[in-house]
């Protein structure tokens, strides 16, 4: 379990604190329940986790 706004960074949706601004705007959904309230934690292999109704993929591997 991480918190919401750093799986969204890590899969490239936004930064971090774009990714609370995202939340606050009731733009993300988690398992079909839109989330507003930061520090909200999610499983990201685990959770169906939306962003405006796009799906959110995990990264497992990051490529430099």
């Amino acid at each position: 379990m991480e918190r919401l706004q750093k799986i969204l960074s890590q899969a490239g949706v936004a930064s971090r604190r774009a990714s609370e601004q995202l939340m606050l705007d009731g733009r993300v959904r988690v398992n079909g329940k839109t989330v507003t309230e930061l520090g909200t934690k999610a499983d990201a292999a685990g959770d169906d986790i939306r962003v405006d109704g796009r799906r959110v993929k995990s990264v497992d591997h990051h490529r430099y």
